[in-house]
């Protein structure tokens, strides 16, 4: 009986532990000093990388095989330091909170939102261009999986946080950029830029809206691999991560059009919007005034509607934000659009097919200035305008 006492305490002992270190590992994750994606030489295989990880007591949480690297948890800041000193690792990059830019009903009746009609995309649909089949990934906080203003364009989707979980929107963030993007043009609630778009969730943000960087890799990732066309990112950090940085330069190489929204901080555009790969959007408003909370800087590219703009939100409702949120996809639904259209006289490198510099410059010689004459720091190139952008 002594010898049955003590096994079962132990038993209990063994699960209090495992408990308490599935605890302390969860916790640990949300302390963003201790989880880092770290960066290895080409010459290690997957064994290797992880052997080196579990030298200092590390934990991998997920690979980002996109760019060599792997998210990982480590115990302390000695194991960090530890790590960076041994053979084989690149580099240890903090793994930062990357969040949604938004500032800030159910309808019946479908109405055309002032955004829509400010680039002009209603008047390419008459023309028989409605983007349709032009595939474009919404790299946020996923789309509601039934909202019927949405769920005819959407084709599928990801969950980079739990792939064993739902892309659906628990957030509403998504599902508002998504209506902007390719909101179906019936009879209810709103039309989107490009209203037969194929739409796919891509859900890096959770329910609060937030995220890890390292889930935002991932979705680059599976982006990538997955073919997508355009991207959408409306979200951004105010630090400059090369992990980051690279992730986009591999998915640009590929040739995806990659589009974020600048920031609404009022000051320096955040990333990934500032990198030179990125579309970078800022927000005016229905005067077609900067947003004073917009973001600013030579790296912006384009202006577009983003203040009190309606669109539909999570579940089965709609709702009106602000932010450069929702003034990036009004461009990304827009080179949707162009992209279904001959690339002609700006086939640079006469491949036969639109490039995603070669969509900047198009959309960049028919935008509208605002502003300052010519580039400025606030508009870039102008307000985008779809209808002058299909032209040839």
């Amino acid at each position: 009986m002594n010898y049955l006492k003590i096994i079962i305490f132990n038993l209990i002992g063994a699960v209090l532990i495992i408990a308490f270190f599935h605890m302390q590992l969860s916790l640990a994750e949300e302390n963003n000093g201790l989880r880092k994606i770290v960066v290895f030489q080409t010459i290690f295989n997957e064994s290797a990388k992880d052997e080196l990880i579990a030298k200092v007591g590390g934990v991998k949480l997920k690979n980002l095989d996109l760019i060599g690297a792997k998210a990982v948890w480590l115990p302390d800041r000695a194991a960090v330091e530890k790590l960076k000193l041994l053979p084989g690792v690149l580099r240890v990059d903090d793994d930062v909170i990357v969040e949604a830019l938004q500032k800030g009903s159910n309808q019946s009746t479908q109405i055309l939102p002032w955004g829509i009609d400010r680039i002009d995309a209603e008047l390419v649909w008459p023309l028989g261009n409605t983007a349709d089949s032009i595939k474009v990934g919404i790299i946020d906080t996923g789309i509601s999986n039934k909202h019927p203003d949405l769920t005819l364009n959407i084709r599928g989707g990801y969950n980079a946080i739990n792939p064993q979980k739902s892309w659906n929107d628990d957030n509403g963030h998504g599902s508002h950029v998504a209506g902007i993007v390719a909101a179906l043009n019936n009879t209810i609630g709103v039309v989107g830029v490009g209203p037969q778009i194929d739409l796919y969730a891509i859900k890096v943000l959770n329910a609060n809206g937030s995220g890890y960087l390292s889930d935002v890799i991932e979705g680059i990732q599976w982006a990538i691999a997955n073919g997508m066309q355009v991207v959408n990112m409306s979200l951004g950090t105010s630090q400059n991560v090369q992990s980051l940085h690279d992730a986009v330069v591999v998915a640009k190489n590929a040739g995806v059009i990659i589009v974020a929204a600048a920031g609404n901080s009022g000051g320096s555009v955040s990333y990934p919007a500032a990198y030179n790969e990125v579309i970078a959007v800022s927000a005016i408003d229905k005067n077609n005034q900067i947003a004073s909370w917009s973001s600013r800087g030579p790296e912006v590219d384009f202006a577009a509607p983003g203040v009190s703009i309606y669109s539909t939100y999570k579940g089965t409702s709609y709702a009106t934000l602000s932010g450069t949120s929702m003034a990036a996809p009004h461009v990304s639904g827009a080179i949707a659009l162009v992209l279904n259209t001959s690339v002609g006289s700006y086939d640079i490198n006469n491949n036969g097919k639109w490039d995603p510099d070669e969509i900047k410059t198009k959309l960049c010689d028919r935008a509208v200035d605002l502003g300052d004459p010519g580039v400025d720091n606030l508009y870039g190139c102008g307000l985008v305008n779809a209808f002058n952008s299909i032209q040839p």
